[in-house]
């Protein structure tokens, strides 16, 4: 959109799920509320998947950043990924903020992963795209230590 912006100043890196050796079962990042950017983008990222197993990616929206209410938000979930075409894989998810229940109070999202049948190598992001008031860089979680 703005050629001489620096991708740091149109991209945050709001939540992650840090890659890690998950267990079958639901991990989670933290809720980010919507209203500070134009567009968010979930990455759903696979390594080595166990055998069997299974992943499945989507959004949940909640009225809050402790996740009242919380509900999926419709359309935003990856077709599952499975261990026979699974493995070193990533999808990608599209949400802006009129995608989510406004109507009824919702104003934050969050990325789910739920493994199925046997611990595997995932990680997720959720990015902000195209801040409203600020430099995207302003919003990045506390994790980001080092923007070049």
């Amino acid at each position: 959109m703005f050629p001489n912006a620096k991708g740091s100043e149109e991209l945050s890196i709001l939540a992650t799920i840090d890659p890690a050796s998950q267990a079958a079962g639901t991990v989670t990042s933290g809720w980010i509320n919507v209203a500070n950017f134009h567009a968010l983008l979930a990455i759903v990222e696979t390594g080595i998947l166990g055998a069997a197993a299974t992943l499945d990616g989507k959004l949940q929206q909640a009225q809050d950043n402790i996740g009242t209410g919380a509900k999926d938000v419709t359309g935003k979930a990856i077709t599952q990924i499975v261990k026979a075409t699974g493995d070193n894989k990533q999808a990608l998810i599209n949400i802006k903020p009129e995608d989510i229940d406004n109507a009824n109070g919702f104003g934050f999202v969050r990325l789910s992963l739920t493994i199925g049948v046997a611990a595997s190598i995932v990680a997720g992001k959720l990015l902000g795209v195209n801040p409203r008031y600020a430099t995207a860089d302003a919003f990045n979680q506390a994790a980001v230590v080092q923007i070049i």
